[in-house]
């Protein structure tokens, strides 16, 4: 009897020190990135685009759809017409890249373009979330391309 208890203090103890050591050895998880508020699907409601004094406002609720889709590292918009492409308003667009986010500056690399002459620029943004609305305003510059303009865009979240 008391070799029996012996034996189950022995193994008791061993068992315990094996599972100690399993445990210090498992690697620590890495802690969740922690979503921010610009994540998620947008869809345009309106864009303003403010040029050499002449200033241009779209309502992109009528004829056309544009979203853009932005998780923890990349962008992306796609924009088309309504009528699936069948009469003269029709439009096709797309583009991506990465992006940063730091103090409210919104960073877009437009790595990805249909309009081939944008790719490889990148655009400052000032971005403010305020519940379901994310409006996103910024200078679009390209020297090459004469491009210098305010852009002023007013997004509504997309709910699955």
């Amino acid at each position: 009897m008391k070799r029996n208890i012996g034996l189950l203090i022995l193994l008791t103890v061993l068992f315990s020190c094996n599972t100690a050591t399993q445990k210090a050895q498992q690697p620590e998880k890495p802690e969740k990135p922690i979503k921010q508020p610009i994540e998620g699907t947008w869809k345009l409601l309106s864009g303003t685009l403010i040029e050499k004094g002449d200033t241009v406002t779209t309502d992109y609720t009528k004829g056309v759809e544009f979203i853009k889709i932005i998780n923890g590292t990349h962008f992306s918009f796609l924009q088309h017409d309504l009528t699936q492409g069948k009469d003269s308003a029709a439009v096709f667009g797309a583009g991506g890249g990465t992006y940063t986010l730091k103090d409210g500056v919104y960073t877009e690399n437009l790595d990805y373009c249909s309009a081939r002459e944008w790719e490889g620029n990148s655009f400052e943004f000032e971005v403010q979330v305020d519940g379901d609305t994310l409006i996103q305003q910024g200078v679009e510059k390209i020297e090459e391309q004469g491009i210098d303009r305010m852009n002023i865009e007013r997004y509504i979240r997309v709910k699955n």
